[in-house]
């Protein structure tokens, strides 16, 4: 569990940095990433590997400090997010307020943390001595400021969860549940923490099952904060694919068309190898191809045509006009002068650019089979 939840929390780290490089003077994007950039970086810490490495150097039990204080920071980032997306001329100033609120409790756990008997705040959570007022003042004051902002985050989140409509809506909805299941949990261990410090004891599979429900309402969260834009990524990652395998299935109208009209091949803005591959380039080569077609079947249409009207061509079937364009290409090649005008060719009866295209595709694949 816990490798899938740095993998899905890195992934979000990643890309949240990403989106912030695109736009860095952007308060919102840039509050997002470092709330997950700071909280990405707390979960290496509180893993035996990265335990071991701080306290090797800070001393023991640092790293529950460093932790903690990461968490904050992270929290912090998060309602600096909703600040700078509601509150407009406000928001630098409750940024700062908020900020004032969270250095004051990292203040105060930090001094409670370093004043603790040695080895006392590295033992583990379930098992510290809660007894001793500096740790019960480091676990209740950082697990009341998490309860607080985590809380107000996810209202924030159900709020304009309301507001917004789907792929939006969903996410928002999934991170405020995340937020407010988190929010239950922050309150839960607070509670014990009062249990403990007044001399209770609380079964370990309660602590277990709330240790499980902070890590899934993470996990929630972060998958919560990333859904529309990954939902976005797949809906073009496969238009991008379906454009690419149109591109190819119009080869076959293409080179004939281009093969008697080469005028009509319009020059690439890009000769570049990676234009193949990149999103901007395909979707350039894709339109490109489609009026190249279209200005080929203009040209040729007259030839096409002969002698007859031209109402009838557009019920053709695809297989009939290949048969015809191939006929009309020969003509063309022996210098024949055209019989007929230009009409309109394998036009879509929809008002689609989609129902267009597939017209295109349709008489491509036909003359692919004819030939």
């Amino acid at each position: 569990m816990a490798t899938y939840l740095l993998l899905v929390i890195a992934a979000a780290v990643a890309w949240r940095l990403y989106l912030w490089s695109r736009a860095p003077h952007d308060a919102p994007t840039r509050s997002v990433a470092l709330a997950l950039l700071s909280m990405g970086l707390s979960y290496p810490v509180a893993m035996p590997g990265g335990t071991h490495g701080i306290e090797t150097l800070a001393g023991h039990g640092m790293a529950r400090l460093v932790q903690n204080l990461l968490l904050l920071v992270a929290l912090y980032f998060l309602m600096c997010f909703y600040l700078y997306s509601a509150d407009g001329p406000t928001a630098r100033r409750r940024a700062r307020r908020e900020g004032a609120v969270m250095a004051l409790v990292a203040a105060v756990i930090t001094v409670a943390a370093v004043s603790v008997p040695e080895q006392e705040l590295g033992e583990p959570y379930a098992t510290v001595d809660m007894t001793l007022t500096q740790i019960f003042v480091f676990y209740t004051v950082a697990g009341l400021y998490m309860m607080y902002a985590v809380g107000a985050a996810g209202w924030w989140s159900a709020r304009y969860a309301c507001m917004s409509r789907r792929p939006y809506a969903t996410g928002l909805w999934m991170t405020a549940f995340g937020l407010g299941t988190m929010s239950v949990a922050c309150a839960i261990r607070a509670v014990f923490v009062i249990v403990r410090w007044s001399g209770g004891s609380v079964p370990h599979p309660v602590n277990s099952g709330v240790a499980f429900l902070l890590v899934v309402s993470s996990l929630l969260f972060a998958a919560g904060v990333t859904y529309s834009v990954a939902r976005a990524r797949i809906t073009a990652t496969r238009l991008w694919l379906r454009r690419r395998r149109d591109h190819r299935r119009l080869a076959a109208l293409w080179h004939l068309l281009i093969e008697v009209f080469p005028q009509n091949e319009l020059r690439p803005a890009s000769l570049g190898f990676w234009d193949r591959w990149r999103a901007r380039g395909v979707h350039r080569r894709y339109h490109r191809r489609i009026v190249e077609c279209r200005d080929g079947l203009v040209d040729i249409s007259p030839y096409v045509v002969g002698g007859e009207d031209g109402m009838g061509l557009l019920d053709l079937e695809p297989a009939q006009l290949a048969q015809r364009l191939l006929a009309a290409t020969d003509m063309v090649k022996n210098d024949v002068p055209a019989p007929g005008q230009a009409v309109a060719l394998a036009m879509s009866k929809g008002d689609g650019r989609d129902d267009d295209v597939r017209q295109l595709i349709a008489v491509s694949d036909a003359l692919r089979l004819t030939a």
